[in-house]
């Protein structure tokens, strides 16, 4: 055994390292020395993991000391006591029990007097499970605690996103970094334009810009030392074009493990996340952000030519409700480039083409919105006036009609409370009998829970409804940022606009016809627009 190598494993948690030096690295690496130079191990080597958890066996110098081991250069493991080689009590015994005699290695920890030479070591299984039970209740404590921060409005994350850094004054807070906010700000820019992930990717690596992996790297130690460091990707891309931080908000407990010894990572439901408004000073505005996540949501492919339509996703049948699909002839050019339904364009008997040219549409939708820029210029307070007067008896009657409906709900639900409470008193008293109360009470917590569902759906109903009223105001700031348009683009289309809808041509009185309705953003404003005759002159039928 003299040439095979006696490895004396160390490892420390940061769990562990709360304890004291008497766990810490130097401390292991000098016992277990002593211990080999006083019993008579030659050949020794370490073995170390420093801020691995004795729940995870995939560190890497205990996954080198295994293989090592399995090619026949170890012979003895040394550690200073059965927690550093694990705490989860199967598989540290399987280690000792079956793994290690199976390649003739000798086990040894110190302070536990554990020798698989000497002795059976009939309490190293309660060792074990002990050590499993402080990794257990370590485990649950720092999930209280993170809990505890987490709804406080505090991030749980150690890192700043991309974009901000950490406050000098307050390591919980975050603050605007100018070298690199401006990237993110370029990023949004880029996609409202009309450029996706991978193209946006490709531009900020020609530009030479650190992707955030190596930034951070560099911002915290001076230097990088990952490959490629200006190499963006999709995925980092779209990452930040997600996220709701750059609104000003903290977002915890996106993510969660499956158990302490688990540490796959889950991605939690949406509801199951906590969002606090207002925590730090947004770097993006929540009309972009929105603008930016509808694009994400209607994104198609690009296409052969390389061009970007600015109608592209925008476009919708208004018999099927399907987005509509750009059509070019390669050969005869954008003269000849169209919209066609894409229901049709799948089956011809699920709906009609609803044909329009993309040169038409250009026209109108330009005029449109340089009538209602004009319109707004001119006459604000008579725009602003007209077009509350019109929302408000649009929703005024489904306003009324929900919160009529949630005021009964409501009532129902005290009710029922009622109700159940006089149940239970009957039943107690012997005036029904167990199997009746068990059939009532089911229906009536069964009707109770459906109506606390339709209540908040009323409630957030109503709330979205009220909230419509305010957006006439941004919209007029929109509007007073563009002014007048004199070439549409995939930015000032959808900073307007919301959605087109195409209607069938009709040709029933002989030449052909054809309605178009207008969503601007916030459904300030919708308009209505009959192209007449093969001129296709403009009508507006109503707005």
């Amino acid at each position: 055994m003299k040439d095979k190598i006696t490895a004396l494993y160390c490892r420390l948690s940061n769990d562990d390292d709360l304890q004291g030096e008497s766990n810490s690295i130097t401390n292991q690496k000098a016992m277990l020395l002593d211990f080999a130079k006083k019993n008579g191990f030659h050949n020794t080597e370490f073995y170390v993991d420093d801020g691995w958890s004795g729940t995870n066996f995939d560190r890497p110098d205990f996954q080198r000391m295994v293989r090592d081991m399995e090619n026949g250069k170890i012979g003895t493991v040394i550690t200073k006591d059965l927690s550093r080689l694990g705490r989860d009590y199967l598989i540290t015994g399987q280690y000792i029990e079956m793994i290690f005699p199976d390649h003739n290695v000798r086990y040894i920890a110190i302070n536990d007097n554990v020798d698989t030479q000497k002795s059976e070591n009939d309490m190293m299984v309660f060792r074990n499970v002990f050590n499993d039970f402080y990794a257990r209740d370590t485990s649950k404590k720092i999930k209280a605690v993170f809990k505890a921060k987490g709804m406080s409005g505090k991030p749980l994350s150690p890192i700043a996103p991309y974009g901000y850094k950490k406050s000098e004054h307050d390591k919980d807070q975050w603050v605007i970094d100018e070298e690199t906010a401006p990237v993110v700000r370029k990023i949004f820019r880029l996609c409202i334009d009309g450029y996706g992930p991978m193209k946006i990717a490709n531009i900020l690596t020609d530009e030479k810009i650190l992707r955030p992996t190596a930034y951070n790297e560099l911002r915290s130690t001076g230097q990088i030392t990952c490959e490629k460091p200006y190499r963006w990707n999709c995925k980092s891309v779209v990452g930040i074009l997600e996220r709701q931080e750059y609104l000003g908000k903290i977002v915890n407990f996106k993510t969660r493990q499956k158990s302490y010894k688990c540490h796959k990572t889950l991605t939690n439901p949406v509801e199951d996340r906590m969002i606090f408004e207002n925590t730090h000073e947004p770097i993006i505005s929540q009309q972009d952000f929105d603008l930016v996540q509808e694009i994400r949501n209607n994104r198609r492919r690009k296409q052969k030519t390389n061009e970007i339509n600015p109608f592209s996703g925008m476009v919708y049948c208004a018999d099927c409700g399907k987005l509509m699909y750009i059509c070019r002839h390669s050969k005869e050019g954008k003269s000849t480039e169209h919209f066609k339904c894409g229901s049709y364009s799948y089956d011809s008997k699920v709906c009609s083409a609803h044909y329009i040219r993309t040169v038409v549409l250009e026209q109108v939708v330009l005029a449109e919105m340089n009538s209602i820029l004009d319109t707004v210029t001119k006459n604000e307070e008579e725009f602003v006036k007209t077009t509350i007067d019109s929302r408000n008896s649009e929703y005024m009657s489904e306003v009324k009609s929900a919160k009529k409906l949630l005021t009964k709900s409501e009532k129902r639900i005290t009710e029922l409370d009622r109700l159940f409470t006089r149940l239970y008193e009957d039943n107690v008293l012997g005036k029904i009998s167990d199997s009746r109360f068990e059939v009532m009470s089911k229906n009536y917590e069964n009707e109770q829970e459906q109506l606390k569902v339709k209540v908040a759906e009323l409630t957030k109903f109503i709330e979205d409804k009220e909230q419509k009223c305010s957006d006439i105001h941004d919209f007029i700031e929109l509007v007073k940022k563009i002014k007048h348009i004199d070439e549409l683009t995939p930015n000032n289309l959808r900073e307007m606009i919301e959605r087109i809808i195409v209607h069938e041509p009709d040709k029933s009185s002989g030449h052909r016809q054809q309605e178009i309705e207008i969503i601007f953003r916030f459904n300030v404003v919708k308009s209505r627009i009959v192209l007449d005759g093969r001129d296709f002159d403009r009508r507006k039928k109503a707005a």
